[in-house]
């Protein structure tokens, strides 16, 4: 049935008192992409339809044109769905919910609108009405990994372990997430604690730059004086996003010391990328001079350029560009993520694992993993759409020749035939979780639900065997966190060439955001972006300069075409539940 909406006007109410009903009240912005789905989607469905139709008064307002509607009952964001009595008093009101849990909310709700508004209001806010998240994925493993981390890290060095001590950069990660999510003190104090110490131990190489592998001591001493650029990339990282996070100066000198490191040994300038390694000498790392290393001469480098590798390099340079403002870092990135998708990147198998002339060992889940994170990071810090084409690539070959029954991915496709010794496939609960995050992060891009199913169903089949892997399951609750904390989402629309947009998006991602996902629209292309998204109605009535709009999960929040403005919104959004 065609449901019949209402003005906001007080023949509406009157109606609502005459009939003895509930108002049900649809605020929307029309910028909003989640309102014009929800609209479509639920609002339109048979039985959601119905429900209203026969039991409510509908009544639709647009927030910009009733900006003092919206001050009264928004719910934090757009769309509201409220439900008031005939006085215009709110009794209950929701976000953005599916037809199911939309259905039960509004049973409710006429069920029991006789029985009094404090009656109701105690009704619905039992925790058992509505369920908001699927029961097999919960909070409970992001609680008992936040827990985990600060139980077993070192109380006074900082980090993880003793005789064999590795900074463990993804959990340090999730503790500024945390720090920021919760303002957990504790975690920023484990993250200060842990690279300030890194910094200071026998483990950072101070006269060229770079960390070695690992420490064999508590206090960071005593280190395996190996470079490798998988370890050096996620520390680079690391301290990027402390510096961003916490302001600390000595953290950025770190960082880039990190990345002269990487580009003065391992970056290889005629095939513009990254080799593996650099090899360990101890009497050349104990010499304390440049000078008397050069006499003594360098390592050798392993010539083997590998994709993973290079995708955490690229992630990290992508990064360095914007907190370090120096575009020689986003250049850099660019050239390799072109080399790895020119050497080693087939439409038809995935990524390979390694390149030493030719490319090698197609299809591995980490691999697949870590350059769809990079061509992610691409398309955000550029704002070029032309990376989303091969991450598109990726997920579809992943999907179709990694993914098992059990909704998770293993670890390497299967053998066609067979042979003596092939190893047996497995489901990594590390690599599962950098793709779901990636998925995740994907289907904010593409507005493909399809993504974030693949990412649910991956997570959800570890949601009752992380708890063995201690400290190291900081991955998965990074994950986990973003499935069930939706980050902050600016999506900048412009049309070519337009300067003002290069501004929006530096202004939205030069701060630290936890998690933040930046887009960009060129509408050079046509509107098929904005389509997609939900956003052409939106750029339409607001005018053709460019726009940021600003959303988090199934919520839109504000738009603005002004950078100064821009970080403001995004940190009170970010600390919005």
């Amino acid at each position: 049935m065609s449901l019949r909406w209402h003005e906001w006007n007080e023949a509406a109410f009157a109606e609502a008192r005459e009939r003895g009903r509930p108002v049900f009240l649809f605020l929307f912005a029309r910028w909003c992409r989640f309102c014009s789905e929800l609209e479509s989607k639920v609002l339109n469905s048979p039985e959601v339809a119905l429900l209203l139709g026969e039991h409510f008064v509908c009544v639709r307002v647009d927030k910009d044109r009733r900006p003092d509607i919206d001050a009264r009952h928004s719910d934090g964001g757009w769309p509201t769905l409220a439900c008031l009595d005939g006085n215009g008093v709110k009794l209950a009101s929701n976000n953005y919910v599916g037809v199911g849990e939309l259905c039960a909310r509004l049973e409710l709700v006429r069920a029991h609108y006789r029985e009094g508004r404090a009656a109701l209001k105690r009704r619905l806010v039992e925790p058992s009405v509505v369920a908001r998240e699927p029961a097999r994925l919960s909070a409970e493993p992001v609680e008992w990994a936040a827990r985990t981390l600060l139980e077993t890290a070192d109380p006074v060095h900082g980090g993880w372990g003793t005789t064999h001590k590795f900074p463990h950069p993804e959990a340090i990660d999730f503790a500024l997430i945390r720090w920021s999510e919760t303002g957990d003190e504790a975690m920023r104090k484990l993250v200060l604690r842990t690279l300030r110490n890194m910094q200071q131990g026998e483990i950072h190489d101070r006269v060229e730059g770079g960390f070695y592998r690992y420490a064999t001591a508590a206090d960071w001493s005593g280190p395996q004086h190996e470079k490798t650029l998988d370890s050096n990339a996620t520390r680079a990282f690391a301290y990027l996003e402390a510096h961003q996070a916490l302001g600390d100066e000595s953290f950025a000198a770190t960082a880039r010391g990190v990345l002269d490191w990487m580009m003065n040994r391992l970056f290889d300038s005629h095939k513009r990328a990254f080799r593996g390694s650099q090899d360990a000498d101890p009497v050349y790392a104990r010499l304390s001079s440049q000078s008397a290393r050069r006499e003594r001469g360098a390592p050798p480098c392993d010539p083997t350029i590998f994709a993973s590798s290079n995708a955490l390099a690229i992630s990290a340079l992508f990064k360095a560009g914007v907190v370090l403002r120096d575009l020689r870092w986003t250049n850099t990135a660019r050239e390799c993520l072109d080399f790895v998708l020119e050497e080693l990147f087939d439409e038809r198998l995935g990524v390979y694992h390694y390149w030493d002339g030719a490319p090698r060992l197609a299809g591995l889940l980490n691999d697949q993993a870590l350059v769809l994170r990079a061509l992610l990071d691409a398309a955000q810090y550029t704002g070029e759409s032309r990376w989303l084409e091969p991450a598109r690539t990726i997920v579809t070959l992943a999907t179709q020749n990694l993914r098992g029954a059990n909704g998770a991915f293993f670890d390497s496709r299967a053998d066609a035939k067979p042979r003596g010794g092939a190893l047996r496939r497995e489901q990594s609960i590390f690599e599962n979780a950098m793709l779901a995050e990636a998925l995740l992060r994907l289907s904010m891009f593409s507005g493909d639900e399809k993504d974030r199913a693949l990412a649910i169903d991956s997570l959800a089949a570890f949601s009752d065997d992380y708890k063995r892997h201690g400290h190291f399951v900081a991955g998965y609750a990074r994950a986990l966190a973003l499935y069930l904390h939706p980050p902050v989402h600016v999506t900048i629309v412009s049309r070519p060439g337009d300067p003002l947009a290069q501004q929006l998006r530096a202004s939205a991602l030069e701060p630290y955001v936890a998690s933040r996902v930046v887009q960009s629209i060129d509408l050079g292309s046509g509107e098929e972006a904005l389509m997609h998204l939900g956003l052409a109605e939106g750029w339409r009535s607001i005018g053709a300069g460019a726009r940021a709009f600003v959303q988090r999960g199934k919520e839109s929040y504000a738009e603005t075409s002004d950078p100064a403005r821009l970080p403001a919104l995004m940190a009170r959004i970010e600390r919005t539940e």
